[in-house]
């Protein structure tokens, strides 16, 4: 039997955060009454002229800086001509022979071969369509998204899996994101994602046929799509069919490819260039601004805080899938020069309550410095893991410090050795199984005795004294 695997590539679509359109002054708010944001110029009306927004411009560049891209000095805006409805110009202003950015790339983690390089064919500005709304009764447009600046991000045909498709996704989405080019909010169509896939007998470097799949509107849709769509080609191709170009959709309900219509080429679309803007010529001095105002990006912040604080490769990249908890855990880090545990309570607890409340690390209502200082609290003894636990979700609700909640609740760990012990033995003669099975060698047991004396001390007991007192009173009535 033939074995065969995937080729794949995406185009990446990501609204950028501009106030204003593409090429008119509309904003670019979302929402809003239907068609409330349009003026002549993005409803296509005769001679209205569009103008470039500058921002979109450099929204480009920063974007193709970070993915490593080269700038394309000249620039030119080309007309893909189509006709749908939801065009209103009968044509979409994009760019064709001379993209903004291109041959750049992206490094990805897999399970087979560790980093692996995906490359980036092209980045290129262009302006979205309007939006169809479909019912019983007939087919409305809203042209308020019509105008709205994108730029296509067009991968090469590197990637062989949909979860190395999604790494991919992931990896830039988190990019586009700190750079602040987007908002990238999927569920609000910010960042849309088609995927172009053929398959290959294995060992072979010969393209199979391509079909493009649209209306991939989450990470687990990406997934299910390009696997569902690799299993369908393996099955004709081994059932003697002839694949066919052609554009799918994604069915969610129905968890499968539908077929919309054979692919267009290029030459459908009788691109020529946009007469009506002029031709950008991009120089050394206005890259090199933008390249100044990129900050340092989530992977290198990843690399940093492995090889700075010695956290685990997982830890780093949990904190920098955020912005803010990055930035949160680095200074934190830097502070209490404890950063595994800066790490572990920003990954466990904290996150917990920041989900439960919907926020995000910039949101909390304390600062590193508070952290830093209960991470001392539970070095010096304080107060035990357990009541840490209960400092947190005070400093969660009250925003005080944990120094000044401690106090303020009570919560003092309690190390009085006399007082713990005789807890111990409570327990102990509360539990007398507890001594037989520790005389027969069931030394876990210890572990129940220890627990029930930090209940019975509400948290409060040392818990490193309670280990060490239940040990040394076993051992006496063993003996």
């Amino acid at each position: 039997m033939k074995h065969y695997e995937a080729v794949i590539g995406l185009e990446v679509h990501v609204e950028l955060s501009t106030k204003t359109k593409a090429f008119c002054g509309c904003t670019t708010e979302y929402g809003g009454k239907p068609n409330s944001h349009v003026c002549p110029v993005c409803l296509g009306l005769p001679g209205a002229l569009p103008r470039i927004n500058l921002e979109v411009v450099n929204k480009a560049i920063k974007t193709g800086l970070a993915l490593n891209c080269s700038i394309n000095r000249m620039n030119r805006f080309d007309r893909k001509n189509y006709f749908y409805p939801d065009a209103p110009k009968n044509y979409q202003i994009t760019q064709n022979d001379f993209p903004i950015c291109y041959e750049g790339y992206i490094d990805v983690e897999t399970e087979e071969s560790g980093k692996k390089r995906i490359g980036i064919e092209r980045i290129h500005m262009e302006e979205d369509a309007g939006k169809q709304l479909h019912s019983k009764n007939g087919t409305l447009v809203d042209f308020n998204r019509s105008g709205v600046p994108l730029i296509e991000i067009v991968s090469k045909p590197d990637l062989r899996t949909p979860e190395e498709a999604t790494q991919y996704l992931t990896k830039l989405r988190s990019i586009l994101f700190s750079l602040g080019v987007s908002d990238v909010k999927m569920e609000e169509g910010s960042l849309r994602c088609d995927g172009n896939i053929s398959i290959r007998e294995k060992g072979t470097e010969v393209l199979g046929v391509k079909s493009e799949i649209k209306n991939m509107n989450s990470f687990k849709a990406l997934e299910k799509a390009l696997r569902y769509e690799f299993d369908r080609k393996v099955k004709a191709l081994q059932e003697g069919e002839t694949l066919r170009v052609e554009t799918r959709r994604w069915d969610e309900a129905e968890e499968k490819t539908v077929v919309m219509r054979s692919k267009e080429m290029a030459n459908d679309y009788r691109y020529f260039p946009e007469g009506d803007l002029v031709t950008l010529k991009i120089s050394e001095e206005w890259i090199e601004g933008i390249r100044a105002s990129i900050k340092e990006l989530p992977h290198e912040k990843e690399e940093r805080f492995v090889a700075e604080y010695g956290i685990p490769k997982y830890d780093a990249m949990v904190l920098t899938l955020e912005e803010s908890l990055a930035d949160f855990f680095d200074e934190t880090a830097k502070i209490s020069k404890d950063p595994k545990g800066a790490s572990n309570w920003l990954m466990g607890d904290i996150s917990r309550l920041m989900n439960e409340k919907d926020i995000l690390a910039k949101d909390l209502p304390f600062s590193p410095q508070d952290l830093s200082d209960l991470l001392l609290l539970i070095k010096e003894g304080t107060i035990s893991t357990a009541i840490a636990k209960k400092v947190v979700e005070l400093m969660m609700s009250e925003g005080k410090n944990p120094k000044v909640l401690v106090e303020e609740h009570g919560l003092v760990q309690n190390s009085d050795e006399g007082y713990i012990l005789d807890e111990v033995k409570k327990v102990l003669d509360a539990h007398p199984n507890v001594v037989e099975d520790y005389r027969n060698g069931k030394t876990k047991i210890m572990g129940f005795a220890v627990g029930q004396t930090m209940k019975a001390t509400k948290g409060k007991a040392n818990p490193a004294i309670i280990n060490k007192l239940v040990q040394e009173e076993l051992d006496r009535r063993i003996q």
